[in-house]
């Protein structure tokens, strides 16, 4: 018998439905598409130019910002900072030997002494938009002169007290035969206690100024100090300017840079303006055998500076790698202001800290 022809009329219909099918299909990725790149396209918007989000890694700010906070950083208040290097977004890849030079749209205002702020951190390598973030509090801007006496800062000859969340170390004097109740100031939540002298009558403690208070209040104490270091710091860090013979508590004087300062360059000053000419405004400059400076070729004994500089150190004064480690911090390098914080994440408990949850950075 002949094979049985399939009607026309069928594969026209069954080709219909397949066409239907594969046009439904498409409408649905569509429609999935569309929303997902305009979501994608908003966030990259409102990360580069409007917020972005950070979380606190250390303790050098503590008190005021605890490890596991969650901080948005405002980048509308100095200006959003354009591409410097191409690259994808969320990724670490860019392109090579690709940096643009460095460009911020206008904000609604200033970076502000005492300002919680963002930035690149200055002594890394590499396009400045590329380089680790580092959260820290502003103590002196273009213009200022700073000195650091005892642990106090004065910017322009006015101290700058610690804030209330502010902490640093202290050294209590036990009196004459009375024994330091140490599970006391460990209840007071102080992170680090060690004791010295003969029946621990001296004990050192790291807190802000109303634990230092309390503690001074006790009966068994004489007295409680900052807890100057002298010279160099213990633990080995470097200090800003090389050679300079400053300490981490005792400072200065330093003058912070301004846009449009003429700085005068001699051999002394070399190791405080070096970074600044040859890698924050990108000049050939090196000190001569014969004392002076040589910049793009030319010697010279001024420079004229291209933009503003910042001093900022943490809130955890002891326990903060900051300017007085590393040096200025340029405008360029800043992202923006640290405002508020989001959320909260207690690694020892495991559990999220509700009452940090939408408190304003201060």
């Amino acid at each position: 018998m002949p094979e049985e022809n399939v009607p026309s009329g069928s594969m026209a219909w069954e080709a219909a439905a397949t066409s239907e099918a594969r046009s439904a299909r498409g409408a649905l990725v569509r429609a999935w598409l569309m929303p997902l790149a305009l979501a994608l396209v908003a966030a990259l918007f409102i990360r580069g130019f409007v917020f972005q989000a950070f979380r606190i890694p250390t303790e050098s700010m503590e008190r005021n910002l605890l490890v596991g906070d969650f901080v948005l950083v405002s980048k509308l208040h100095y200006g959003p900072r354009l591409p410097i290097s191409i690259g994808l977004p969320f990724t670490d890849w860019r392109l090579d030997g690709v940096e643009l030079p460095p460009r911020r749209l206008p904000g609604f205002r200033d970076v502000r002494r005492g300002d919680v702020i963002v930035f690149n951190y200055p002594a890394e390598r590499g396009p400045i938009d590329r380089r680790t973030h580092y959260i820290k509090r502003v103590i002196a801007g273009p213009g200022d002169s700073l000195r650091i006496v005892d642990k106090v800062p004065y910017v322009n000859g006015i101290g700058q007290p610690l804030g209330p969340q502010m902490q640093q170390r202290w050294i209590a004097y036990t009196r004459p035969g009375a024994v330091m109740p140490l599970e006391r100031i460990q209840a007071l939540g102080v992170r680090w206690l060690t004791s010295a002298g003969r029946a621990h009558s001296r004990i050192a403690f790291e807190g802000t100024e109303a634990m230092a208070a309390e503690v001074a209040s006790w009966e068994e104490v004489s007295a409680v100090e900052p807890l100057v270091e002298h010279g160099d710091p213990a633990h080995g860090l470097r200090i800003f300017p090389e050679g300079s013979g400053f300490g981490r508590d005792r400072y200065g004087p330093l003058y912070v840079p301004a846009a449009g300062d003429t700085l005068h360059l001699s051999k002394r000053t070399w190791p405080v303006y070096r970074d600044l000419i040859t890698r924050f405004e990108g000049h050939d400059a090196r000190l001569l055998p014969n004392g002076r400076i040589e910049i793009d070729g030319h010697p010279t004994d001024r420079y004229v500076v291209r933009q503003d500089y910042f001093f900022v150190m943490g809130d955890n004064r002891d326990d903060s790698s900051d300017s007085r480690v590393w040096g200025f911090v340029p405008m360029d390098h800043i992202v923006g202001k640290a405002v508020l914080i989001y959320f909260s994440w207690d690694a020892e408990r495991q559990a999220p800290r509700f009452d940090r949850i939408f408190q304003r950075v201060e």
